[in-house]
């Protein structure tokens, strides 16, 4: 459903865990339950005190890994990605977690997210003679790591790096002595820290904790980094907090429905927002409401039970097909609407339907749905969108395409209302959004990111970004 933005722009999804001899397991399972955020490559580091063993490959974790496999990745800790990837994002080399051997000890890192800085640090580090393996924005941070030098501590180079990194990250890092965890100083992408026994895990959803029985501590909080080793769990910042900006498309569309992103149930929230729609549209004739499944079923019972019309499975999804938004070319997009959604014509003939979405990007998708809705027998579509229009692209690691290939740039609601051949359109207005979610409306958009719908970002964005001192790298 979406176009590629330029360079490396990844939502993925990452794992992490220290202290459990079963760590490549787990990280395995949490993997799968994180398969949603990425579907085109996925890998998993462990150690056991001495050196580190990588698998990974291209395709759905089920592909990438078997048993057999899993038993040679042995150790009381692990950390695990699975990746979507952009056009020029493909090949084995970017699949992470990315793993760096050096006579001063090895270290993998993953990461979710984007580093809108990347192209001129890398510039800057080739200056200093790196030589980088793949084209990921992670490679960066393990270049900026290691390159680091003089009496300072492991911990302090790491927190030296991060300090450097502008955009939107979440990483896990793992050595053969410790486990790092960091977010980035405005929280854009979500991470949360739990435990399992005596084993402390991260994920960037808490839905990977239930699939091995963990319970969530909390949220990783903007500008920390976490250490655990042998000794224990350690918490400091590398960087100060500023403006949380929470990606409100986490809450519209990315994350499970089971997940909790800081404290806040994604079900509960959609529902919501499906609620505040049916009140900001009042009254609106029609005979049943269906939701685009799956990520917007949660927003259509919320239509349904504010608004008092039935909810009905008007669309059923095809569990064998990935998502369209995630797809690499638009094709393969195209191709992925057909085949994966379908209408049941006695839930919707002669009827008038509320079909309910997350969200419009380029329309795509919107328009192939009304028009399979109108060929079942609908009388009427009216499409309800349980988030604002999306105007301006993303930098921070979701794959929206550029503001001239999205629908409701430079548009009206009734233009793009006529371009998806809907009877109506209604969007949810951002306030609605922010009160729906729930967030403390004692920080700024409630904590959240609202750049797409906005076009107001939270960090700087372009290479007007100030590159430290050729010599501080080397430090």
């Amino acid at each position: 459903m979406l176009a590629e933005l330029r360079g490396i722009n990844e939502e993925c999804g990452v794992f992490g865990i220290w202290g459990s001899e079963e760590a490549s397991q787990f990280t395995y399972y949490g993997l799968h339950a994180l398969q949603h955020r990425g579907q085109e490559g996925a890998g998993i580091v462990s150690t056991n005190g001495n050196g580190l063993q990588v698998i990974k490959g291209e395709g759905l974790v089920n592909d990438v890994f078997s048993n057999l496999k899993l038993d040679d990745l042995r150790g009381h800790a692990a950390i695990g990605q699975v990746r979507y990837t952009t056009e020029s994002g493909r090949g084995i080399e970017n699949v992470q977690p990315l793993v760096f051997r050096s006579t001063t000890g090895s270290l993998a890192v993953a990461m979710n997210g984007n580093i809108v800085n990347a192209a001129e640090l890398r510039e800057h580090l080739e200056r200093q003679g790196s030589i980088f393996q793949t084209t990921s924005d992670t490679e960066v941070l393990a270049h900026l790591i290691k390159r680091s030098s003089g009496s300072l501590t492991q911990r302090d180079r790491v927190k030296k790096a991060l300090s450097m990194l502008k955009g939107a990250f979440a990483f896990v890092i793992l050595t053969e002595d410790s486990l790092m965890i960091a977010q980035d100083p405005n929280g854009i992408r979500p991470l949360s820290l739990g435990k399992v026994g005596d084993a402390w895990v991260v994920a960037s959803e808490t839905c990977a904790f239930d699939i091995i029985g963990a319970e969530c501590v909390r949220s990783v909080e903007p500008g920390e980094l976490l250490i655990v080793n042998r000794d224990g769990l350690y918490a400091e910042r590398f960087a100060p907090a500023v403006d949380s900006a929470m990606c409100s498309m986490e809450y519209v569309y990315f994350a499970r429905p089971d997940s909790d992103i800081d404290g806040i149930n994604i079900h509960m929230a959609r529902k919501r927002c499906g609620k505040q729609l049916a009140r900001e549209i009042g009254d609106i004739e029609a005979d049943v409401v269906t939701g685009v499944p799956d990520s917007s079923i949660s927003a259509a019972i919320g239509f349904s039970e504010e608004s008092g019309i039935p909810y009905e499975l008007g669309l059923i999804k095809s569990r064998y097909v990935g998502r369209t938004f995630i797809q690499p070319s638009q094709s393969l997009r195209e191709q992925g609407v057909k085949m994966k959604l379908s209408p049941v014509h006695q839930v919707v003939n002669g009827k008038r339907v509320v079909m309910v979405d997350d969200s419009i990007v380029r329309g795509t998708t919107s328009k192939r749905i009304v028009k399979m809705l109108k060929e079942a027998g609908a009388t009427e579509v009216h499409v309800v969108i349980a988030s604002p229009p999306l105007v301006s692209p993303c930098f921070y690691g979701v794959d929206i395409s550029t503001d001239s290939e999205l629908i409701a740039t430079g548009r009206t609601v009734e233009e793009v209302r006529e371009l998806i051949g809907a009877d109506s359109l209604t969007f949810l207005s951002p306030e609605g959004m922010l009160e729906a979610i729930g967030r403390p409306d004692t920080m700024k958009n409630c904590g959240q990111c609202l750049a797409c719908f906005t076009g107001e970002y939270p960090t700087e964005i372009y290479s007007d970004t100030v590159l430290p001192h050729e010599k501080e790298i080397g430090k």
